[in-house]
């Protein structure tokens, strides 16, 4: 919504859909990123320059603007090129959640006014991100949020399609910024996609990947500036015929990786309960509101990770325990990810053996039937990450 340019683009995008003959409803997303007028972003530096622990209720009202701008900015756009259009804010629009001011969850959603509208031929735009209590206190849905009001609203809609509109043209198996070969995947599965989001892929929320599998409606992630098909995202390769051998079809789908992670590891040999210890660890960090990740309990020891903005935090916790936990900070995570993981032999081991040739040493390493976890050094991620993309021939 920032330029007349873009504009533009959206609207040809909404118009080529009422051609098609469908009756769209578009969320939109706050405008810019930090530094510019109407960014969220920018609204937060402005206040917490005068208070900085603002109350998470206050917080809210204040996020909830940027995509009330932005609405606006696209309704008045419809409008004066001759569309009948509406717009309604997340509460407006019938999209319910609980009071966890910051990072609230849908509880369910009405969507009748929605539909009025559509039945009058309206153009229906909804801003993205937020939602309202049962009380009528308005909440924003955390990151994400505008993806994940797109995917609740088309449960609620039983829509035929969602498309996410972004400024890539889709998924890519890898970061383009360290890998030169990285291409646009096709189609991918809702888990894989959810994996690839929650290890640092970006493009998309997981919640909205996993609100829109619910009914089983099928993503599209496509770029705005651009007609390029984009990913779809669905519960099944369309082109995989019955009885398709699982080995000859794609076993890895794309690399992720997250940086800034501390690996700790808590010595637990001469412990007499470990059971008992293990669990007072992960409930220590759990009241502390630290997330943990790559777990790994053994006999002798307790090794996990965290962020490295927390890490010091963690670290005091477990001292205050009585243990001296061993830190190794500037890690990063680098995940493989592909539902044809699952029952083929071999994965783990041409991964190891590829990144012992780059010289890249694995600190700790996690499996699932999607995905395989390596932790290695941050200055060893980009080459970790590059050595995977050509191990599985990913650019081809």
């Amino acid at each position: 919504m920032a330029t007349a340019e873009r504009r533009a683009s959206v609207v040809s995008k909404v118009s080529e859909a009422i051609l098609s003959g469908y009756s769209p409803v578009i969320v939109v997303s706050a405008i810019g990123r930090f530094g510019d007028p109407y960014a969220t972003d920018t609204f937060l530096s402005m206040v917490q320059e005068i208070c900085s622990n603002l109350p998470k209720r206050e917080l809210d009202l204040l996020m909830s603007c940027g995509e009330v701008i932005s609405g606006t900015i696209l309704a008045s756009t419809l409008i004066s090129l001759g569309l009948e259009a509406v717009l309604f804010t997340g509460g407006q629009a019938g999209i319910i959640t609980d009071n966890e001011f910051g990072n609230a969850r849908i509880v369910r959603v009405e969507p009748s006014r929605i539909l009025e509208q559509l039945a009058k031929g309206k153009v229906v735009v909804v801003t993205g991100f937020q939602g309202i209590t049962e009380d009528g206190q308005i909440t924003t849905l955390g990151r994400g949020g505008s993806d994940t009001t797109a995917s609740a609203l088309g449960v609620a809609l039983d829509a035929e399609a969602i498309e996410i509109y972004t400024d890539v043209e889709g998924i890519m198996t890898a970061d383009p910024r360290i890998v030169e070969d990285a291409r646009t995947i096709d189609t991918v599965t809702y888990n894989e996609i959810c994996q690839m989001a929650y290890q640092g892929a970006k493009v998309i929320h997981p919640r909205s990947v996993e609100i829109a599998m619910q009914r089983n409606i099928s993503l599209r992630i496509k770029s705005t500036f651009s007609d390029a098909p984009g990913t779809l995202v669905t519960n099944m390769y369309p082109d995989r015929g019955v009885g398709t051998d699982i080995t000859s079809d794609r076993i890895i789908t794309g690399i992720a990786h997250t940086p800034n992670v501390t690996q700790l590891r808590i010595l637990t040999e001469d412990v007499q309960d470990r059971h008992l210890t293990d669990k007072k660890i992960f409930k220590a960090m759990a009241l502390a509101d630290i997330s943990v990740d790559l777990i790994s309990v053994q006999p002798e020891a307790v090794l996990y990770t965290v962020r490295d903005e927390v890490a010091s935090q963690a670290v005091k916790i477990l001292q205050n325990m009585g243990f001296e936990p061993r830190v190794v900070p500037n890690c990063a995570k680098v995940s493989i990810i592909g539902a044809g993981i699952a029952g083929v032999p071999g994965v783990m081991a041409d991964l190891v053996e590829a990144l012992s040739d780059a010289g890249v040493t694995i600190l700790q390493s996690a499996d699932s039937h999607t995905t395989i976890w390596v932790l290695v050094h941050k200055e060893d991620m980009a080459t970790a990450v590059k050595t995977l993309h050509q191990k599985f021939r990913l650019g081809i």
